[in-house]
């Protein structure tokens, strides 16, 4: 589908969707902001293990939102699809305001993880399709700052309301209820509708595309490594926001060296997107997204070993972020790159929804180092092994499967 000269393109695309991964951001951080008031008031029955499930079923609702329903924007259109997900999530974020124990808190929270889940990959999608030809990664990178720009601006929100933990959630709803108007009436569709007179339409594949096709030649392979990589590189964003403050300390760190320094990871991938993106269009994806996670492992190693100069103990982190958080989005960039528009969102899906596995496996390995008084230095360890097991994932993808498409296509009638 063409859109309008680059020149003559609506900037509305560019920052709806980058607000719609604030939104995102927002739902990275916010259990964990509220997380310390609940387990020490003992609100709505709260504990330790109920907050354990809490994180644990949010992870599973975003997750089966990327897997299931991210790939209904290949059939009926990514703003439609933006636009239900953000309602849905607003919706039963506020609900969270309401619960009256921790079990509804949970669902409601399950609920709200379903819309954020499928947010995302429709986001990117719809970035790609109308990003003019080859930005692809800067694109994809440019939407993603959003993600930890929420991050960023729900800790500084947590530190202003806290311990008013309804009010985040009141917040974050009431964000994206506002949001969802321009979403509407702001973006212009960039997929047709199944009713639509163009040739994409007229295509009986365009509108059915399904994991199915990802397992036709010559897919298989390369969405198998894309979600390796994927899995791995949401281990480290979820591991590190969540436990980074704790492995700090059990280092020796002050507590609030380790907030500090949490937010000084998040400023580095802010940093680390904008370059990636950049790197990613000039010089190929594959080429960036291997160095970035190798560089990865080789500064999660580092932080392994204590740093004594708080200047460079900083510097340290923040580089880490560069590389660790900036990877796990390049991925995203090149599976929009690989997959042809029609399949787009659903291999987005698949590289999301497996990645959340990862969301959750990441906290939970961490936690249980924390548990055994191991998590310094092994947690980084883990972590650094995480990183290069996405480059051995990466390596045998292709650069391009743009040829391939192609001579399918000339082989169809």
């Amino acid at each position: 589908m063409s859109f309008a000269p680059t020149q003559h393109r609506s900037k509305w695309p560019v920052w709806l969707c980058w607000l719609a991964m604030v939104l995102d951001g927002f739902d990275l951080v916010v259990l964990g902001t509220v997380i310390p008031t609940l387990i020490k008031t003992h609100e709505l029955g709260f504990d330790a293990v109920g907050a354990t499930w809490a994180a644990t079923i949010s992870l599973v609702g975003v997750g089966a939102g990327a897997l299931f329903i991210a790939p209904l924007s290949d059939r009926f259109g990514r703003r439609r699809l933006l636009v239900a997900c953000v309602l849905w999530f607003s919706i039963f974020t506020i609900a969270v305001v309401f619960a009256p124990n921790v079990a509804v808190f949970c669902v409601f929270r399950l609920l709200a993880g379903l819309g954020l889940g499928a947010c995302l990959p429709a986001a990117l999608a719809y970035m790609n399709d109308y990003a003019p030809a080859g930005t692809a990664g800067k694109s994809t990178t440019r939407t993603m700052t959003g993600y930890h720009a929420g991050a960023v601006a729900t800790s500084f929100l947590a530190l202003m309301l806290i311990p008013d933990w309804r009010m985040m959630f009141i917040v974050g709803g009431l964000a994206g209820i506002a949001l969802a108007p321009f979403l509407w009436f702001k973006l212009p569709e960039t997929l047709p509708s199944a009713a639509a007179s163009t040739t994409e339409a007229r295509e009986p594949a365009a509108a059915r595309a399904s994991f199915r096709d990802l397992a036709r030649k010559p897919y298989p392979l390369v969405a198998l490594a894309i979600a390796a990589a994927s899995f791995m590189g949401l281990l480290l964003v979820y591991g590190l926001n969540t436990w980074l403050p704790q492995l700090m300390a059990g280092a020796g760190y002050t507590v609030s060296t380790g907030l500090v320094l949490l937010l000084v990871l998040n400023v580095g991938a802010v940093v680390g997107l904008v370059i990636a993106g950049i790197l990613a269009d000039k010089h190929g994806t594959k080429k960036v997204v291997l160095l970035w996670f190798g560089l990865s492992a080789v500064f999660l190693a580092v932080l392994s070993v204590k740093i004594q100069s708080e200047l460079l103990l900083n510097l340290a982190v923040f580089v880490t972020g560069v590389f660790v958080f900036s990877a796990q989005v390049l991925v995203y960039a090149w599976v929009s790159q690989l997959f042809p528009a029609a399949l787009r969102a659903t291999a987005l899906g698949f590289a999301a929804g497996v990645g959340r596995l990862g969301a959750i496996m990441g906290p939970a390995v961490t936690g249980t180092l924390v548990a055994a008084n191991i998590a310094y230095p092994w947690g980084f360890y883990v972590f650094a092994a995480a990183a290069a097991i996405a480059v051995v994932a990466l390596v045998a993808v292709p650069h391009t499967i743009r040829a391939v498409r192609e001579e399918s296509t000339a082989e169809r009638p």
